[in-house]
C-alpha cells in the first residue's frame, strides 16, 4: 500500500502512522507550575540529541482547545523540568498521569505517587523568596534534572496538530545503584517501557551486542562518552 498522510486516503480503519515508528521511549516529564503545583505527564515523543553535553527532547501535541500542553506552559515558565523512566513496574502510574485533567491538578497525588525533589535545578515560582525544588518520581530507577533550552513550534492542522517541541540540557543525571550491573545500566533491571503504534506498549528485557567495525573514535559517539570525547582535543 502507499499514502499520502492528509492527501489521500490510507484505507485501513486505524492510521498507522505511529504504528511505524517503534518503539518510541517514553518521556515522563515532571515540571512545577509557577504558583508551585507539581505536574507530571507522559510524552512518546522523547529522545535524547548528543551527549556532550547531553540534551535531550519531548515534543507535545496542543490539547483539543488547541491550548499548550500544561507541561509546556510550565516549562516556558519556569525554565527547568525533569525526566522519569517509566517503567514496566511504575506503568499503571503512568497511564494515570496521561489523563487529560485541569491545570493546576497535582498528578503525583493524583497517582499515588511519592515525590522526591531536584537536585539541581530548581523552579522560578512566583511570589516565593526561594525558587522550589522540581519534583521527580521517587519510584523511577533513572531520573534527569534538565534546564530549558528553546521551543520550537511546528505548525499542523487544528485543533491538536500543532506541536511544540521543547529542548532542554540536561543537567544532572540519579541512576540508583540496584540498576547497575558491571558497572552499565542494566535494562534487565530497569525495564522500560516503550511506546508502540496505536495503544499498544511495549517492555524492553533482553538486548544483544552489536560493535560497528572501523574507526573506533565512532564508537566513543555511540557510547555517548563525553570523557573520551575530551580526551581526543588532548
Amino acid at each position: 500500500m502507499f499514502y499520502e498522510p492528509g492527501k489521500t486516503d490510507h484505507g485501513l480503519p486505524y492510521d498507522p502512522f505511529k504504528a511505524c515508528v517503534i518503539p518510541r521511549p517514553i518521556g515522563w516529564i515532571s515540571t512545577i507550575s509557577p504558583s508551585g503545583i507539581p505536574n507530571l505527564a507522559p510524552y512518546s515523543q522523547f529522545n535524547n540529541l548528543t551527549f556532550d553535553p547531553p540534551y535531550v527532547m519531548f515534543s507535545a501535541n496542543r490539547n483539543p482547545s488547541a491550548t499548550q500542553k500544561d507541561t509546556v506552559r510550565n516549562v516556558e515558565a519556569t525554565g527547568v523540568f525533569c525526566w522519569n523512566l517509566a517503567t514496566f513496574e511504575l506503568r499503571d502510574a503512568v497511564t494515570k498521569t496521561s489523563e487529560q485533567l485541569d491545570y493546576g491538578v497535582d498528578e503525583f497525588v493524583y497517582a499515588g505517587l511519592e515525590i522526591e525533589g531536584s537536585k539541581l535545578v530548581k523552579a522560578k515560582v512566583d511570589g516565593k523568596k526561594e525558587n522550589k525544588v522540581v519534583p521527580m518520581v521517587a519510584a523511577s530507577p533513572i531520573k534527569f534534572e534538565c534546564s530549558y533550552h528553546s521551543t520550537l513550534r511546528l505548525p499542523g492542522n487544528p485543533p491538536i496538530g500543532s506541536v511544540d517541541i521543547i529542548i532542554a540540557k540536561v543537567l544532572g543525571i540519579h541512576i540508583a545503584d540496584e540498576v547497575l550491573t558491571d558497572g552499565k545500566v542494566d535494562v534487565r533491571k530497569t525495564m522500560p517501557i516503550a511506546r508502540c503504534g496505536y495503544f499498544d506498549y511495549t517492555v524492553v528485557k533482553e538486548v544483544f551486542e552489536m560493535v560497528v567495525p572501523g574507526d573506533k573514535t565512532l564508537l566513543l559517539g555511540l557510547e555517548g562518552s563525553a570523557r573520551a570525547n575530551r580526551a581526543l582535543e588532548e
